[in-house]
């Protein structure tokens, strides 16, 4: 079989830009900077603003920030500016960036698929409740964000995380971003290979690297040697996945170039097989390529998604083989279909005979008076280490089979449950208006009203697997709405009122996407319907609506996204 043959076909809609002028890539058409965003990049390299942070910043407060610093070069240390309070959506794209921010920040903390132990956990609370009025949500890239931080508060933060070796390090900006890594990685009874040395090797070697901090756009990372396939493989810049070849034994099988955002891409195979020895290497060679070759022109077409559109996986593959590594890869085998959902929410038997423990909060909302408090069960249980998964829920590993009870009841306490419903289980919301810039529609709260409630009306009833749901607050897609059996993309629709039409907070609605899982072999975007909006006051009752016309037409087996793509559009209404 050759390679081609090998790759699985993609259904993105990625067209690459024009191949008749200069795209800005360096290694075609030179370093010039094409876009102010570049020119800020060549002038300074994001990583040195550290040391004004800590040195200037802090001691003389908001105003005293550089304008090219505050909204450009404080990324690469996970900080951006949050949105000011009562600004409502219908201005988003209406202020500049200076009107809709606040003087606060939001800080994001990376954990690259690494397991907390209580006391890291406890610094986490402890900064949440000292610094950001005890905020913290776990985000579905493994990351933990803040909220409300000043930046006199940010030289102290970074102490107290460093003190427990956790960073904000090239959290956000157009760098290498946080690693997900399989949160079951070195204990599950199943794994094909153990992750963890790989990223820790990758992340000690290159994370701070200032020959990889100026990329074209932001690089996301995803490694797992889990049969579950639990870190969103497909819709990552490269991702790592675990198999098993049938001369050399356990490796990864290589993907590259997927990415949601507004224009959506799944990832692609480049049909080779990666052993552990080489991962560290071939990881460095396509995040060199992106560097090297990407397009650095237009923001909007600056991902890694379109160079693969270009290019393709064969072409790919033949850069990354002659160019950076300067040697062949062997061809290998594509992941098995996945084994069971990649939340690991639940009680599992570990391979030492201990357990793990999955749990969810709703949408990721957690807190630093949470956060102590699970340091403190954990140390109870006589467990130790903490995981934040892809899906925003967290796994505690290591707890003992006579503590197992016990410790899921105090997970109860504190807002976190091991056998949450349905919907608690597979909905998944973004920051939102609350504290996104650019976000249209409110979602955190919206989503746990809207959990609540379909609860009480379909708690009865039998989905399975539990539909996901997912809610944007604005197009971009944080919260993966193109691959949700319900995605919703936050905008301001319009609803006749006895007074006349009236614009509200509401969603265009995607149906039917899904990543691979143990009930569909291949990923899939969602469908849109032409005209369907759902105004966010109505949201459960579009999702009841469409659940129990799902229910009543579906044949047996059918999933739902199978159902969503064959559906008449006014079923789906």
């Amino acid at each position: 079989m050759t390679v081609a043959e090998t790759v699985a076909p993609t259904s993105g809609r990625v067209r690459p830009p024009r191949a008749d002028r200069s795209n800005g890539q360096w290694r075609v058409d030179g370093r010039a900077p094409l876009n102010s965003n570049e020119e800020v990049k060549a002038a300074d390299n994001g990583l040195h603003v550290r040391e004004r942070i800590e040195q200037v910043y802090a001691a003389h407060g908001f105003d005293s920030i550089a304008e090219d610093d505050l909204h450009g070069r404080f990324r690469w240390w996970g900080l951006y500016t949050q949105r000011k309070p009562g600004i409502d959506g219908g201005r988003t794209a209406q202020l500049q960036t200076s009107e809709l921010e606040d003087r606060y920040f939001m800080m994001r903390v990376r954990t690259d698929g690494a397991a907390l132990t209580p006391e890291q956990l406890r610094v986490l609370g402890g900064v949440s409740s000292d610094f950001a009025r005890d905020t913290a949500d776990i985000t579905d890239r493994q990351n933990l964000q803040y909220h409300w931080v000043r930046i006199e508060d940010v030289p102290e933060i970074w102490r107290r995380l460093e003190s427990v070796g956790l960073r904000t390090t090239e959290a956000c900006g157009d760098t290498p971003r946080g690693f997900l890594g399989s949160p079951v990685a070195g204990v599950a009874a199943d794994e094909i290979l153990d992750p963890t040395p790989v990223i820790r090797r990758i992340t000690e070697r290159f994370l701070g690297d200032l020959e990889l901090s100026n990329l074209p756009r932001k690089f996301k990372t995803a490694i797992t040697g889990h049969p579950s396939l639990d870190v969103v493989h497909e819709i990552n810049d490269i991702s790592l996945v675990g198999v098993v070849h049938p001369q050399l034994g356990p490796g990864y099988d290589l993907w590259v170039g997927g990415a949601l955002s507004t224009t959506p891409r799944l990832a692609e195979r480049l049909g080779v097989f990666v052993s552990e020895e080489d991962a560290v290497d071939v990881w460095h060679g396509v995040i060199s390529i992106f560097r090297d070759y990407g397009y650095r022109r237009l923001r909007s077409k600056a991902r890694l998604k379109f160079l693969l559109a270009e290019w393709g996986p064969t072409r790919f593959r033949e850069v990354l083989e002659t160019e950076y590594l300067g040697r062949p890869l062997p061809d290998g085998p594509p992941p098995a279909p996945a084994t069971g959902p990649g939340d690991h929410v639940g009680v599992h038997l570990q391979k030492d005979g201990r357990f793990y423990v999955g749990a969810a909060p709703v949408v990721g909302r957690v807190s630093g008076t949470v956060l102590t408090g699970l340091a403190d069960l954990v140390d109870s249980a006589g467990a130790g280490r903490v995981r934040l998964t892809s899906h925003q829920k967290l796994v505690v590993l290591d707890v003992p089979e006579t503590e197992v009870e016990r410790f899921v009841a105090g997970l109860e306490e504190l807002g976190l449950t091991a056998t949450p419903s349905p919907f608690r289980r597979a909905t998944m919301a973004c920051t939102g208006i609350e504290f996104c810039k650019l976000a249209i529609v409110e979602t955190k709260n919206l989503a746990t009203h809207a959990i609540a409630e379909l609860e009480r009306r379909l708690g009865g009833l039998a989905v399975e697997p539990p539909l996901t749901l997912n809610i944007n607050g604005c197009p971009n897609s944080c919260a993966r709405i193109q691959v949700a059996d319900i995605g919703l993309k936050g905008q301001i629709v319009t609803v006749d009122t006895p007074e006349g039409p009236k614009q509200v907070p509401g969603f265009q609605v995607h149906v039917g996407g899904g990543l691979a899982s143990s009930d569909r072999e291949e990923a899939g975007l969602g469908r849109t319907v032409r005209g369907l909006k759902v105004a966010a006051a109505d949201l459960p009752d579009y999702v009841e609506r469409v659940v129990r016309t799902f229910l009543d037409q579906r044949s047996d087996g059918e999933t739902f996204a199978a159902w969503a793509h064959r559906a008449h559009e006014g079923d789906l209404q």
